[in-house]
């Protein structure tokens, strides 16, 4: 008879179980479908919003009042020479000071406190980075509304990023390489240039693939240290004035002119294009990699 209770009990158990996990199961499933369904309608709408605007002389326009005259050619221009600051920027600050801090640094309350401060830097509002990028690289040095301001800028908002997800990537790497390196007499440098760098590089671009997305598309940095929204040159070096596409972006959106929404919507293609090319690379590498470790 206690037998026959306990399997009663057993058995209503698992069907609780069984259902609590049906329901948490249709919870998710739910979630990711609204979230797939609102970026499919967000990207539909776009599509058929700015496709009309994308042709040549789209690509070949510098910014203008009237729509049907405007284009992102020095916009484009502009965020690719900015990329080319932030990317080797904050990828080498960012992945040194993670060697630093998992490596070389000891496990004390003062390393602790930064290791903390750098993950919660992550979260601050952009625009506190612009701020900081006001105050230090266009005021304090003079570098004024340049490409290298701005990628300076840029560099530190994704920095802490970069450097959580490469520390989170080091951390990764087996005790058991390390010490196999050093059990065939390599030295520390050794071992963190020829095992443990190669072994974290997948997981250290699938940060830097995030950090960098977000540094392309912020506006709010741009804004504070004044990057103008229209200009009719091409920058000639990393102190010449630019403007980006999430400015020119900004600049259309808001104009009271219904013509300059669709405009805008093209813009944001011509943003998003660049934004899977730029990942499509890094995922290759990282693949690659993948792969060979």
């Amino acid at each position: 008879m206690t037998k026959y209770i306990d399997d009663t009990v057993v058995m209503k158990r698992m069907q609780s179980r069984l259902r609590k996990n049906k329901i948490w199961k249709m919870i998710f499933f739910l979630a990711t479908s609204f979230a797939l369904l609102t970026l499919v309608v967000l990207i539909v709408r776009i599509i058929c919003q700015g496709a009309g605007y994308i042709n040549w002389d789209f690509f070949n326009n510098f910014g203008s009042r009237f729509p049907e005259k405007a284009g992102v050619k020095a916009a484009l221009i502009g965020s690719i020479c900015m990329m080319l600051v932030v990317a080797p920027t904050s990828i080498i600050l960012g992945v040194a000071t993670a060697i630093y801090l998992e490596e070389y640094a000891k496990n004390n309350r003062f390393n602790d406190f930064i290791r903390t401060n750098i993950s919660n830097l992550a979260g601050v509002p952009s625009i506190v980075f612009g701020l900081l990028g006001l105050t230090i690289f266009v005021r304090m040095f003079g570098l004024g509304k340049s490409i290298l301001a701005a990628g300076l800028t840029m560099s530190l908002l994704i920095l802490p990023v970069i450097i959580v997800a490469a520390q989170e990537a080091i951390r990764a790497v087996p005790k058991e390489q390390r010490e196999a390196s050093y059990g065939m007499g390599a030295t520390k440098w050794q071992t963190i240039t020829r095992v443990v760098l190669p072994s974290a590089i997948p997981g250290i671009l699938t940060g830097s693939i995030l950090a960098l997305s977000r540094a392309i598309g912020e506006t709010a940095p741009l804004v504070v240290i004044g990057i103008p929204v229209i200009i009719h040159f091409l920058p000639t070096g990393l102190l010449s004035e630019f403007t980006a596409l999430p400015m020119q972006i900004y600049d259309w959106a808001k104009r009271p002119q219904e013509a300059f929404q669709y405009v805008a919507a093209a813009g944001i293609i011509v943003l998003m294009i660049v934004l899977v090319l730029m990942n499509s690379i890094a995922v290759l590498i990282r693949n690659k990699f993948q792969k060979r470790y």
